[in-house]
């Protein structure tokens, strides 16, 4: 293995935690998957705990660069109102597909939604990890973005619960879907349907 042999042991060992588990997955399990010794593994990361910190690292990262190309806050409302004010409705849209996409299409990501769909019942730390990623940290971070929009904090849960409800049902019917561009043009008819509602700027 050559230069990126940390970043092709994190792919793998996701792979392996969304395919068995994080508990259930052991270190020689991924020197297996990568056709090495359990020896040559620990040069790279002393346990799978810390690859698994390092696959948390680079989901933080991916977040924050996510947010930046879409011109999305990159902070918490309190923090930066002003950056929450004058987002517009087609900005909310393309973000919201760009991380449909990013949390089906992508394979890192969509290992490590399926990982902590996998965990969550079994683990504290997962559960809320799953929580923040994939649940109410989604509602949270969109009933922020909906506040300005809104005269009460109740609306704008309710517009961020209406937006992110399909999306979350249709991340699984992506999953279990044979062919998936339906899906996928479900989930744009649900954006634009959603974002035609909305008071325009």
């Amino acid at each position: 293995m050559e230069r990126g042999t940390k970043e092709r042991i994190m792919e793998e060992a996701l792979r392996l935690f969304a395919q068995n588990g994080y508990v259930a997955t052991s270190m020689q399990d991924i020197a297996a998957r990568l056709g090495i010794t359990k020896a040559a593994l620990y040069k790279h990361y002393g346990s799978k705990r810390e690859i698994f910190d390092a696959i948390l690292a680079k989901m933080r990262q991916t977040d924050l660069e996510e947010a930046q190309a879409h011109k999305m806050p990159e902070g918490l409302s309190e923090e930066m109102p002003e950056a929450y004010r004058g987002i517009s409705p087609e900005t909310i849209r393309v973000y919201t597909k760009a991380m449909f996409l990013h949390w089906t299409q992508d394979a890192f990501a969509a290992d490590f939604r399926k990982m902590l769909t996998l965990e969550q019942y079994r683990d504290v730390e997962m559960a809320a990890l799953y929580q923040m990623y994939l649940a109410e940290g989604p509602v949270a971070y969109m009933t922020d973005v909906f506040r300005p929009m809104t005269d009460s904090d109740e609306g704008a849960r309710q517009l961020a619960m209406a937006l992110y409800g399909p999306i979350f049902l249709l991340y699984s019917i992506y999953d279990g879907a044979a062919d998936k561009v339906p899906v996928l043009a479900q989930a744009d008819r649900h954006l634009e349907r959603f974002t035609q509602s909305l008071p325009q700027p």
